[in-house]
């Protein structure tokens, strides 16, 4: 997710691990029962009714034992369920879960498939981070689901730390490109109804699965054959293809700079969907990002934003916090990275950038651990600005060749699988031979702001 600026201004890959319960920040989210190693989501979208009929397949193993499979499922009617191809007679809904009765109650260890036909009117969840989840727009649709707006289009265990690959096919109406996660592998039409299917093969966490439908065109921005070698292209109205080119210009530039700085880019390709409508913030989704007509502007507003929702391929999609007290470590980071951006390109050095940030800081209210900044205040300007200045003031002291081995050697070990503030530190302390703990801990564990770190100046190398 883009800084809230923009709106006034482990280890482990792909399942979850025995163990895991519900977020408290996201209470009633997730179990600790199973967990989903891939979902097939078939999909058929009315847009003139908003009406949304799913089919949705997940192959699951067994983490303990449950007399019941509890799935989190927001304003849609379930159907029919089948299990390992058999049809259960007994489901219910109350609240936003569906629960499956089990004849034979679950063994750990044992594999399962959950076949659902469900059916409703989709709409945004709402809670305290406002609406999040399918969102109808002036003509088409936005997903949004960052951190719990998954079950509002899809029967999921809606956990960042259950990760799993990802079909999804999405029949809609003629003339509208429905955009997804991953790559596009089928399209077909037929009548007035177009199919438009994709692959996410890397793990995918349930609050990065997203639907875009538009009219939309493809273009290329990158055809990967540039120095960055990623497929990069946009999805944009055609009245808007032209702004679009030449908003996200500098994109191609960003990835190579990002690519030298955190490591290889973590997805086969790269795609940005510009709505027809405004957006109060951008938004990101795995191998994807979502921006408003009024993002791709030449300025400094627009441009860091494009560079933040690319730097989440890395922190927030590639690696996904196991619990989301760690926000930091995905905002922090793609804030660290629009300053990095700043610099290579020549608009403002990152320790300029750092320095107005701290003076914001100091004039702000000084109430909040953003190592564990509490559900309400998770996406709190404060938690991407002090997360920033807490890497750069790593960055000060170990210096630019430890601080981006270090980054390369997280994005490489931790590539599509869970992370947590603990294990970077510990990663910290080996490869940077620092005492990182003692470094951070004001950052990100004690509410008064520590001084602004201004021993040398670090260059981008």
């Amino acid at each position: 997710m883009s800084s809230p600026e923009s709106a006034s201004s482990g280890t482990g890959v792909g399942t979850a691990e025995p163990g895991l319960t519900s977020d408290p920040y996201v209470a009633d989210h997730g179990t600790d029962a199973y967990s989903v190693s891939r979902y097939e989501l078939d999909l058929d979208y009315r847009l003139s009714s908003n009406r949304l009929f799913g089919h949705a397949v997940l192959h699951a193993v067994a983490a303990r034992p449950a007399s019941a499979i509890v799935l989190d499922l927001a304003g849609l009617r379930a159907v029919k369920v089948y299990l390992n191809g058999r049809r259960v007679r007994r489901f219910t809904q109350r609240a936003e879960q569906l629960v499956v009765h089990l004849d034979t109650g679950l063994v750990p260890g044992h594999d399962f498939i959950l076949d659902i036909r469900y059916e409703g009117n989709p709409s945004p969840r709402r809670g305290l981070w406002g609406e999040v989840g399918w969102e109808e727009l002036t003509d088409g649709v936005l997903v949004a689901g960052q951190p719990n707006g998954a079950p509002s289009w899809f029967p999921c265990n809606d956990h960042p730390r259950n990760k799993a690959s990802y079909r999804i096919s999405v029949t809609t109406d003629v003339n509208y490109r429905a955009v997804c996660n991953g790559v596009l592998v089928g399209h077909s039409s037929r009548s007035s109804r177009e199919t438009w299917i994709y692959e996410q093969e890397e793990p995918m966490a349930t609050y990065l699965a997203t639907v875009q439908i538009g009219r939309y065109d493809a273009l290329v921005l990158d055809d990967g054959t540039g120095p960055a070698g990623v497929l990069q292209t946009v999805a944009a109205p055609a009245a808007l293809a032209a702004a679009a080119r030449q908003g996200l210009r500098r994109q191609p530039e960003m990835m190579s700079t990002f690519i030298n700085c955190f490591g290889p880019y973590p997805f086969s390709q790269y795609t940005v969907v510009v709505t027809d409508d405004d957006l109060e913030i951008p938004l990101e989704a795995q191998t994807l990002s979502i921006l408003g007509r009024n993002h791709v502007e030449q300025g400094w507003e627009s441009q860091r934003l494009i560079a933040h929702e690319l730097s989440h391929q890395w922190f927030g999609n590639s690696l996904t916090v196991g619990t989301w007290s760690d926000i930091w470590l995905h905002e922090g980071f793609a804030c660290y990275a629009e300053w990095i951006w700043s610099e290579a390109a020549g608009v403002m050095p990152v320790h300029d950038r750092a320095a107005s940030a701290w003076r914001g800081l100091s004039r702000a209210g000084q109430d909040l651990l953003i190592g564990d900044p509490g559900p309400a205040l998770m996406f709190d300007d404060r938690v991407y600005k002090r997360g920033a200045l807490a890497l750069h003031a790593l960055r000060v002291l170990c210096g630019d060749l430890a601080f981006f081995a270090l980054l390369q050697e997280w994005t490489r070990t931790r590539r599509h699988g869970s992370v947590s503030t603990a294990a970077f530190i510990l990663m910290a302390d080996r490869v940077a031979g620092i005492d990182s703990e003692a470094l951070l801990h004001p950052w990100l564990f004690e509410e008064a702001l520590p001084p602004l770190p201004v021993s040398g100046r670090p260059t981008l190398t």
